[in-house]
């Protein structure tokens, strides 16, 4: 699979993306990428438990607590947060696990691939929609 392929995938079959760790900061980056999926069509659906709502939606505490299915997992958290986050996203039956740049967790990447879900990391989402988008791919 080219390095495009599962980002260019998971782009275009995903509806629904929880992001975990979405600040309702607007100068923070959670917040800024998460508002600018929503602008292109996605469903957001915050994650965090320090706060009630973000762009318009209601927050979660966790995963576990969404109702009805999510397709991708936007991980915002440090590195060593990540493995619990994989662990619940497998259980909710996502599709993809996304983590953004800066955020590198091996050991939680092999444990998502080996469940089958498709696995980013290390890459800002906004950053890849846009690109795809320019170049027509999406």
């Amino acid at each position: 699979m080219g390095s495009n392929e599962p980002i260019t995938k998971i782009l275009k079959e995903s509806h629904v993306i929880a992001v975990v760790g979405l600040s309702n900061n607007p100068e923070r980056p959670s917040y800024r990428v998460a508002s600018y999926l929503q602008s292109q069509g996605y469903k957001i659906v915050p994650v965090n438990p320090t706060i009630t709502e973000a762009l318009g939606e209601k927050s979660y505490a966790d995963l576990a607590a969404i109702p009805g299915p999510v397709d991708v997992v936007d991980v915002f958290r440090k590195a060593e947060d990540v493995l619990p986050i994989v662990e619940a996203a497998i259980a909710k039956g996502a599709n993809a696990v996304w983590l953004q740049e800066g955020v590198v967790n091996e050991a939680a990447a092999g444990r998502a691939r080996a469940a089958g879900l498709l696995v980013v990391m290390d890459r800002c989402l906004f950053k890849e929609h846009s690109r795809l988008h320019r170049e027509g791919r999406l």
